[in-house]
């Protein structure tokens, strides 16, 4: 026996067409509710997102009810809706009228005879949490079996999840963008809202006030120099300095002149004297910049600054003390260098003193839309293009890719697409192959799951009908509520043969 009628089914697939449709979010999940009032008679149908951090539900989409300057919330267990946010089990109500726990903050069933009404109400969930909530009224009378409305109902928020979920993080990064990188960030440079870049802030916001060493880690493209620039300008050394040096890109026979400077004559080459890259930075912050790709030997000579706090500049007499705040970075894993006789013990002490993991892209959530507009925004404006926004499918390859260059990964990503699209909209084809690549396995495979869930009900439905008819598609699509030239086009489709079940009911006749 299938799960769902014909009718069902027929409304599943057209809400399965809406959303392969290229649009906006919310023009997609209205239409939704919009197919599920025609369709299947639930009025009043109304989306609720979940708040990741509150666990409270917002009302943001609704059918027939004008919720225009109106902000509902429920918190959690407050209500049927926030009930069902918080336990992520569905409910009914049969008869509107006798039930208490239904709040109709939206004032629609205001005028209305409650005890004709019964209301559905399922949650929306998506990789195993709850991310909104779907609700709807049904006429009483229409309503044979509670059970199956919900299961239907279950079946449209499966279809959806994926799309509620993006709308969520859309809302919520929209709510949050005014108070990102105030209260929280320490510097307007870091964006982000994700409770791994949320821990970051609280590092640097502890760490800043002090002269304590830092050593920030983390895959390369992940912003270890923002991080590293945001310490310094909440620092009291602001007003110093903030010199940053490459280690990855000077020659060892050239690191020590570098960094500790050198006098006129001093070696082959050195026409003039130079101060040093730790003198230059004298009263503020040194930054050393991939400093696991230092040698042996310039790692022994940093070691001697930072424990002496003083040094000579190459062939000089001259003892210079700095006062200097060191912050390094690398994207190497220093312990295990230590243990491959890579890197100094006693170096990587010193400098480990306050360690700051940056985590990578792929760990941040919903992070790589606010970051995406926010490169989105500075393209368009440095390009002199009128690009607003990004549509859900670009948003959808977002999410799943695994950015293994992280933000710089993203804003080479973004800064591509502006140059690219000729509307006011960066869309999959702007995007670089790397992302298409990723993205198309996860998307057949989200959409075969559901297609052959459909087809297979589909399927069952027109074979019974077929065996019950002995082969006679006109009696068939009586059988069904539908017209003979479907049946025929889905037979067709499916690779049907009717006459198998014409013989079928001859036998069993004789």
């Amino acid at each position: 026996m299938s799960i769902h009628s014909y009718e069902e089914l027929a409304a599943l697939h057209a809400i399965s067409k809406i959303l392969a449709q290229p649009m906006e979010l919310r023009d997609q999940l209205e239409q939704i509710l919009h197919e599920m009032s025609l369709r299947l008679g639930m009025q009043r149908g109304m989306i609720s997102l979940l708040d990741h951090e509150t666990k409270e539900a917002w009302l943001d989409i609704a059918h027939d009810v004008n919720i225009d300057g109106m902000e509902v919330t429920y918190k959690p267990g407050e209500g049927i809706t926030g009930k069902v946010a918080e336990t992520g089990r569905p409910m009914a109500v049969a008869n509107l009228g006798q039930e208490a726990l239904f709040l109709d903050r939206t004032g629609a069933r205001r005028h209305l005879n409650r005890a004709e009404l019964s209301f559905l109400c399922v949650p929306i969930i998506y990789d195993a949490s709850v991310v909104g909530v779907l609700s709807a009224d049904k006429v009483a009378k229409q309503v044979e079996d509670l059970e199956k409305e919900l299961a239907m109902m279950g079946s449209v928020a499966e279809l959806m999840a994926k799309a509620v979920h993006i709308r969520a993080l859309e809302e919520e990064n929209r709510r949050l963008r005014k108070i990102v990188g105030q209260q929280h960030a320490p510097s307007m440079d870091i964006i982000g809202h994700s409770k791994a870049i949320q821990e970051v802030f609280g590092l640097v916001a502890q760490v800043s006030d002090s002269n304590t060493t830092v050593l920030i880690t983390g895959e390369t493209g992940t912003g270890k120099e923002l991080i590293a620039r945001a310490i310094h300008n909440n620092s009291p050394r602001k007003g110093g300095p903030l010199v940053q040096v490459n280690c990855a890109a000077i020659p060892d026979t050239l690191i020590e002149s570098e960094l500790f400077g050198h006098e006129k004559g001093s070696f082959t080459g050195a026409l003039q004297t130079r101060r040093g890259r730790f003198e230059e930075a004298n009263g503020g912050t040194i930054f050393l910049d991939e400093v696991g790709e230092l040698s042996a030997a310039a790692q022994v000579k940093l070691l001697r600054v930072l424990q002496e706090k003083r040094f000579q500049p190459l062939g000089s007499s001259r003892v210079v003390n700095v006062n200097v705040r060191i912050i390094a970075a690398t994207n190497r894993n220093l312990e295990q260098d230590i243990l491959a006789d890579r890197f100094r013990a006693d170096l990587f002490y010193r400098l480990n003193v306050f360690p700051i993991y940056l985590p990578p892209l792929r760990e941040r959530g919903s992070d790589v839309i606010l970051l995406a507009d926010h490169f989105l925004l500075k393209y368009s404006r440095e390009m002199g293009k009128n690009v607003k926004r990004i549509s859900t499918a670009a948003i959808e390859a977002f999410l799943s890719h695994k950015w293994p260059g992280n933000v710089r990964e993203l804003e080479n990503c973004i800064e591509r697409a502006v140059l690219l699209t000729r509307t006011d909209t960066v869309d999959c084809l702007h995007l670089p192959p790397s992302l298409h690549a990723g993205e198309k396995d996860p998307e057949r495979k989200d959409r075969s799951k559901l297609s052959s869930v459909v087809e297979a009900q589909e399927r069952t439905l027109i074979i019974d009908a077929l065996t019950e008819s002995g082969g006679n598609q006109t009696k068939a699509a009586k059988i069904l509520g539908t017209t003979k030239r479907i049946i025929q086009y889905k037979i067709s489709k499916m690779g049907i043969d009717p006459k198998k079940f014409s013989r079928k009911k001859k036998g069993s006749e004789a």
